[in-house]
């Protein structure tokens, strides 16, 4: 028996000094990868979880909407509150400084520079030096394809982690974990609830207002049909919230972020979506679980043989930081103060910072040479187009872009360089052939082609009008930027 306590006693020692150690080390692992990557990491981030649950539990607010959930369902408060326990439980990330920056960071490099080669660039890097120490700032993003997560961490790694707002379709295991890991809280998309939303609008105000550094898609989803989507304004009203309170609104910056692919890894299921939504078929879930692993089966396959290709460029570009206190001050100004407007005035006035916000990001978009060789080919009304024309639209093309200041990346090569560097990614993709001395549009790829133009036709210029009119994907509602 003395042994057994014994051996017991020494198990539990050591367990304890293990923890410890442990504990140790991984802080100093973390903390030698922040200073390594020189990036400001909110404080807030590493505040537990059960202090923000709660804080959450405790508002005011929350306990408003407990009582008038209640009232209209009939449930009991002991049953309400549970669903609020669920809901904070669902939305509240664990973040982890190791993870994100040791493996997260790692990870995003490796993933990203095997499939392309990647562009960041600032439009004004300097313009972050300046922002003031206790500055709130809310990244606005333009989104493309779910690699945009791992893209715009990656590009910012060396200033700031950002917490995502995540749909419901990483909640799954492992993804699950690692986003929460990374910072990033989920939210249930086209879900109505008023209590949910009281949850959900306090967690964010809660992190806005401790200063935790958030990215937005105000799209609110994927791109199908390769434009800008109309911006959506739920998140962004939600952490305005705070500057109901005084000192808030001085904070408070925004940033346009935009990004853009050679090649989109989801362009053909996103196509898909897009047709299903005109009232074509849909694709089941064991049809797309087959397409997946499939893809994925072709491409380890394709790394074995060592016939791996990357998918071309994927380029961000970050803009300047955009103060807000100057856009609450003039609604005052108009004695139009944003907390003083009713609902309505008050949704339509974030509406219009929102569409702003979405223009910045399209005025910054980069020019990939995909969508660059898509959009001359869209411009000349046939499927058969000599190299030679095709080239004197490119140089038209880009003198245009150049000339009006936009991110053309490649922009100082030879135009054909350009081309053959283009070709080569729709030839896979069996999109173009080349025939003779031009190059012919092969039958499933006017789809393709115009959905990689219509990601740059609003910065063509002259040429826009062209572009859009031999659109071969359906019309869809859109602000033109």
């Amino acid at each position: 028996m003395n042994k057994t306590i014994v051996g017991a006693a020494v198990v539990l020692l050591f367990a304890i000094f293990g923890w410890q150690f442990w504990r140790r080390f991984t802080r100093r692992a973390a903390i030698r990868s922040v200073r390594q990557f020189r990036a400001r990491i909110d404080r807030f981030k590493l505040t537990g979880k059960s202090y923000i649950t709660d804080a959450l539990l405790g508002d005011p607010l929350v306990a408003e909407a407990v009582r008038a959930n209640a009232t209209e369902t009939g449930n009991s408060n002991a049953v309400v509150w549970k669903r609020v326990r669920t809901y904070i439980d669902e939305i509240v990330p664990v973040f982890n400084l190791l993870v994100y920056y040791r493996f997260g960071i790692a990870a995003s490099r490796a993933l990203l520079n095997l499939f392309y080669k990647t562009d960041v660039r600032h439009v004004r890097r300097d313009a972050f030096d300046t922002l003031p120490s206790a500055s709130i700032v809310i990244y606005l993003m333009n989104h493309r394809s779910n690699a945009d997560y791992v893209f715009a961490s990656y590009a910012l790694a060396g200033q700031v982690a950002i917490s995502y707002a995540v749909g419901e379709w990483a909640r799954v295991f492992p993804l699950e974990y690692i986003f929460k890991s990374f910072g990033s809280y989920f939210i249930r998309r086209r879900y109505r609830e008023p209590l949910y939303h009281t949850v959900l609008e306090r967690y964010v105000q809660l992190i806005t207002r401790n200063g935790v550094t958030q990215g937005i898609f105000p799209e609110g989803g994927l791109s199908r049909d390769g434009k800008l989507r109309p911006a959506k304004i739920g998140l962004l009203d939600y952490a305005l919230g705070v500057a109901r309170e005084p000192g808030f609104a001085e904070r408070m910056y925004i940033v346009p972020v935009a990004v853009n692919y050679d090649r989109v890894l989801e362009d053909r299921s996103l196509l898909r979506e897009l047709r299903a939504s005109e009232g074509g078929s849909r694709s089941g879930r064991v049809t797309q679980l087959w397409e997946v692993l499939n893809y994925t089966g072709w491409n380890v396959w394709r790394l074995i043989a060592r016939r791996w290709r990357q998918y071309g460029s994927a380029a961000v570009v970050i803009g300047e930081p955009v103060p807000l206190a100057p856009w609450f001050r003039s609604l005052e100004q108009q004695q139009r103060g944003l907390f003083t407007l009713s609902r309505e005035e008050r949704l339509h006035e974030v509406q219009l910072l929102t569409d702003d916000a979405m223009h910045r990001i399209g005025e910054i978009i980069p020019v990939t040479p995909v969508p660059l060789v898509c959009a001359a080919i869209q411009t000349m009304d046939a499927d058969f187009v000599t190299r030679a024309a095709l080239i004197e639209r490119m140089d038209e093309m880009r003198a245009s872009l150049v000339h009006h200041g936009r991110c053309v990346l490649h922009a100082e090569e030879d135009a054909g360089e350009t081309l053959d560097r283009a070709y080569e990614l729709l030839r896979l993709r069996r999109v173009v052939s080349r025939e003779g001395a031009g190059y012919v549009v092969l039958p499933r790829g006017r789809e393709l082609i115009s959905y990689y133009a219509n990601s740059i036709s609003h910065l063509l210029g002259e040429f826009s009008g062209a572009v859009r009119a031999r659109d071969a994907l359906p019309i869809m509602a859109v602000v033109d930027y």
